[in-house]
């Protein structure tokens, strides 16, 4: 076989690779986006084979949502009716809680220990304080350099191993036929799927380690296929899985659908309940206009909020719809700061204020000083010859440091967040347009900043103007977490959105901005109407607004909202903690605990995603399972602001939901198993114990109250859109993979059509089932399908 067959038979392998990304930048993503061309049931049936994993939640895990009322019990009987079974639920959990042998356990574990050992040490970013040689010459030639000092594998010369990737692998698959290679490939590929993940993901998106040392998945197969023939294993390894296409499959999935369809019925029973027609005060004006990520921890503080005073509250995808790279003047990297699915188009830093540049200079001296301390101490306690003097010397003041850490968290947290926020105070962010051919940048013209900011009013269908408006992004706090990341932003690629939400109120405060919205577009922004960025702490629900610069006319409307944003993050994590006393207290403690497992829940509950009118979800308590994106039907005629939130939004909201579904229901491949034995591998990510596949899921912590007991009920996301059905149709048909996306079950899609009385299940191959409100019986066959979701 010549190498370019090779070559096609390699990418068509990897395309079934999810991506593994690190911890300081944890996207949470689809681990099957490889499969998604495949039906849903298909898709798990064929990873669940090759990843050796569980696709679908426990028969206990179904009994308990029945037994609590998650599961309707029509429900399920009438899908098992559907499908054809006269089994009662409860004997189809029996046949379901019937063991299936997965199969014993691998003897090529040998083989993954030893690509684990070269691995880590390759793809080390910085942990190891001895550095792999030969890396700049690529994984494959490094390996082979050094490959003859380790016994691991035997004798081995280093005339034994073919000069290159490409050469070795022509010999190891010589005469074989291409199905059998394409196996071979996949089989070893998702022998361990976190690692080819990780290599996938880098030589994709980070190329300043690519450059620094190469690696592909080429590279992988090729050293893993010789150390396997030299280990004596065959290239293919039987199938172990039992028929996954039986009973027992489809009564799980059937399980699945009817917990789906219950929540479906639940959350449009209450949406129904909203009144969305014009009131009389639909044109008032609030006292101030707050818009939040629509991230689902978003819809507890906007309620506590809104009840504190004369607020309106919007829902926007948290990078506020700029496409950036942020440069942190702390250490001076770019970070990206936009959703993986988009380029970054600009690169935004930190600029002096006119009169502030002596304060900003003292904080980058400040910064300089920390960096050096810490890069010593680092340097003391890895040397050889200073090692253990300095560790036996020191050790007292660590000891003392350990024990303030422990005793009192809480106040030094509160210490800390006093002398925070800093760069915000001095600083404004300057953008600028990145040229990624030239490597340089140029500043942004008045027609790109104009877009931003009305592409951010048009998505939200705003109509009129508070005097304060604020763009909330927002980040979490914790300590001694390896998974921080991914529990900030998902849409600022797992970091904070802060430095987006200051971005856009700068733009939307610039004069001529506003002149050419008004001019051009017909929009008018009041002179009045101050914009200012802000930041949302999920994990203790304290706001912070970034008002250096806010004018004098606006400080009366300030105080009062600082005061009432107050009482509001008192109120919310009352609520979230279930506690009445203490509990911002106990929220800092949680922020600031190094010994804390469980800082907050992230976005485990997610079960849906509502485009809509606030007034939809407004004064309705959807316990922090829905993200919520603003969107007003009729000031968006043409349908290109609801084209815009489903092709980005939806998709990050989806990807999410599944990586929270795989992570629930089989944690060891697809999460991460419990954060007691983690250990950081290369500073980007964690393996148990000390060695092993990297994990590339959530933490049991994240998922789990207890042992089989989720606290995140693993459900695939249903997207509500309050729009008229014939403007959905229309962007579906212009848009394959949307549409493929739902006509294979990744996702459900309900319309709630305003100008008609119907709930709407958009289904495959473009059937659409209604059930209309009618007095007498259904008419129809299709009406009769899905009358569980009508109201």
């Amino acid at each position: 076989m010549n190498q370019l067959d090779i070559d096609i038979l390699v990418d068509r392998a990897t395309e079934y690779v999810g991506n593994t990304w690190p911890l300081y930048s944890f996207v949470t993503s689809n681990p099957l986006s490889g499969f998604e061309s495949r039906h849903f049931l298909q898709a798990t049936q064929e990873a669940g084979d090759l990843l050796r994993a569980q696709m679908f939640p426990k028969a206990s895990v179904y009994k308990k949502a029945l037994d609590s009322g998650a599961i309707a019990i029509s429900e399920i009987k009438d899908i098992l009716r559907e499908k054809g079974y006269s089994y009662s639920p409860e004997h189809s959990l029996e046949l379901m809680t019937k063991k299936t042998p997965k199969g014993t356990e691998s003897k090529e574990n040998a083989l993954d220990r030893y690509m684990v050992k070269w691995l880590s040490s390759f793809m080390d970013e910085g942990l190891a304080e001895w550095e792999m040689p030969y890396k700049s010459e690529g994984f494959y030639q490094a390996w082979r350099k050094l490959a003859p000092y380790d016994d691991s594998l035997g004798i081995v010369r280093l005339t034994m191993i073919p000069k290159t990737s490409d050469d070795a692998l022509e010999m190891l698959l010589d005469g074989l036929p291409e199905e059998v290679i394409l196996k071979a490939f996949s089989q070893h590929l998702a022998a361990l799927p976190g690692w080819t993940g990780y290599i996938k993901h880098r030589a994709n998106n980070l190329k300043a380690w690519q450059q620094e040392a190469p690696i592909d998945l080429k590279d992988y197969l090729a050293v893993r296929l010789w150390a396997n023939k030299k280990l004596g294993f065959g290239l293919v390894h039987k199938d172990i899985s039992n028929n996954t296409k039986d009973q027992t499959t489809e009564l799980h999935y059937i399980w699945l659908m009817a917990w789906e369809r219950s929540w479906q019925k639940e959350l449009l029973q209450t949406l129904k309940k909203s009144d969305i027609g014009v009131s009389k005060n639909e044109y008032s004006k609030p006292d101030a206009q707050m818009v939040f990520c629509i991230d689902t921890r978003s819809e507890l503080i906007r309620r506590h909020v809104e009840f504190q005073g004369n607020y309106e509250t919007f829902g926007y995808a948290g990078f506020f719809g700029i496409a950036m790279d942020y440069e942190n003047p702390k250490n001076g990297l770019s970070q990206k700061a936009c959703p993986p699915i988009l380029e970054s188009c600009y690169l935004v830093s930190e600029n002096a204020k006119e009169d502030k540049e002596a304060s900003k200079n003292h904080l980058d001296n400040k910064n300089e000083i920390r960096s050096f301390w810490n890069y010593f101490l680092k340097r003391m306690k890895n040397m050889l010859p200073s090692t253990f003097g300095f560790v036996e010397g020191s050790g007292f003041l660590y000891g003392l440091n350990l024990t303030a850490r422990t005793l009192f968290s809480n106040s030094i947290y509160q210490w800390k967040n006093k002398t925070g926020n800093t760069y915000e105070t001095v600083c404004t962010p300057d953008i600028k347009n990145t040229n990624k051919k030239d490597s340089h940048t140029i500043s942004i013209d008045l027609t790109e900043k104009v877009a931003i900011v009305k592409s951010a009013f048009d998505l939200m269908g705003w109509k009129n103007f508070a005097p304060l408006v604020v763009f909330a992004g927002h980040g979490s706090h914790s300590a001694n977490n390896p998974f921080g990341s991914s529990l900030d932003c998902g849409a600022c690629a797992a970091t904070p959105g802060r430095h987006n939400a200051r971005m856009l109120a700068k733009l939307a405060n610039e004069k001529e901005v506003r002149e050419v919205l008004l001019n051009h577009h017909g929009l008018k922004v009041p002179e009045s109407t101050y914009f200012m960025g802000a930041e949302h702490n999920t994990t203790t629900d304290e706001i912070v607004l970034f008002d250096a610069d806010a004018p004098q006319s606006h400080q009366e409307a300030l105080e009062s909202l600082k005061i009432n944003l107050k009482k509001a993050q008192i109120s919310a994590t009352q609520e979230r903690l279930g506690r009445t006393k203490n509990s911002v207290s106990q929220a800092q403690l949680n922020a600031s605990n190094w010994g804390e497992t469980r800082p907050e829940w992230g976005l485990a509950k997610n079960a849906s995603f509502v485009i809509g009118p606030r007034k939809l979800t407004q004064n309705h308590n959807l316990d922090g399972r829905c993200f919520l994106h603003s969107y007003d039907w009729q000031t968006d005629p043409e349908g290109k602001a609801l084209e815009a939130i489903m092709q980005g939004p939806m998709v990050v909201t989806q990807w999410i939901n599944n990586h929270y579904y795989f992570s629930t229901v089989d944690n060891e491949a697809f999460g991460a198993g419990t954060k007691t034995t983690h250990n950081v591998t290369g500073k980007f990510g964690v393996v148990q114990g000390n060695g092993g596949d990297l994990k590339r899921g959530l933490p049991w912590e994240s998922l789990y109250d207890e042992k089989d007991t989720p606290y995140h009920p693993p459900l695939r996301l249903t997207v509500v859109i309050n729009a008229p059905l014939k403007r959905v149709n229309k962007i579906l048909d212009n848009n394959e993979s949307l549409k493929s996306l739902i006509a294979n079950e990744w996702l459900h899609l309900i319309i709630m059509d305003p100008g008609k009385n119907d709930e709407i299940l958009w289904k495959p191959d473009q059937l659409i089932w209604v059930k209309k409100k009618k007095n007498g019986a259904n008419t129809s066959l299709q009406d009769k399908k899905y009358e569980e979701l009508s109201v």
